[in-house]
């Protein structure tokens, strides 16, 4: 059953599902959040991160980057025990690391979401590559949930789902891509 089918109306899932899935992001922040919950849903339900969502945002300063990367071992231990999010050693190893490579990104880039523009578009086992190279604890899911829900992949709603033209009016990087002619899309 899809996300479409079964979010509309729940506490949690419908606003997610009608107002950020698949909808492009921009703001580093914003997308460091997106990747740290992601994360941190492997192995768990999507349910469990969206109700532990605020507390993550507390935990975390916000998902401000430059805090985050500079976290040391007294953050650290801090997170690690916090009830109010998941305390998972490489989880939090990961988010505070893939802070700091953000923050890396962004002095070639200038952003993370230009960085992310920079590398589309790529196939979804490309990305998966290059997420694996440039972050931890990036795999296939993770890297696949990430880029659908910030709109750098199709497939987050179904057509025939009335949030899926919102999606198309926000132009999502995988829409332009559709509207480019064909010689100027990168195959792989």
């Amino acid at each position: 059953m899809s996300y479409c089918a079964i979010a509309p109306g729940h506490p949690y899932h419908g606003p997610y599902h009608d107002k950020e899935y698949g909808f492009p992001l921009r703001d580093d922040g914003a997308l460091f959040e997106r990747l740290v919950l992601e994360i941190n849903q492997a192995g768990l339900s999507w349910l469990t991160i969206l109700k532990k969502r605020e507390a993550f945002r507390a935990a975390y300063d916000r998902f401000d980057v430059d805090r985050v990367a500079g976290y040391g071992r007294r953050e650290r231990a801090r997170l690690l025990r916090d009830a109010g999010i998941i305390r998972n050693r490489l989880k939090v190893d990961a988010a505070i690391e893939n802070a700091r490579r953000i923050a890396a990104l962004r002095d070639g880039h200038g952003s993370f979401a230009a960085w992310l523009d920079a590398h589309h578009p790529l196939g979804r086992a490309a990305w998966v590559k290059l997420f694996k190279e440039t972050f931890r604890f990036t795999g296939g899911e993770i890297t696949g949930e990430f880029l659908l829900s910030t709109g750098y992949l199709p497939g987050a709603h179904a057509r025939t789902c009335p949030v899926y033209r919102r999606v198309l009016k926000a132009n999502p990087p995988w829409a332009a891509v559709r509207r480019r002619p064909v010689e100027h899309v990168r195959q792989l």
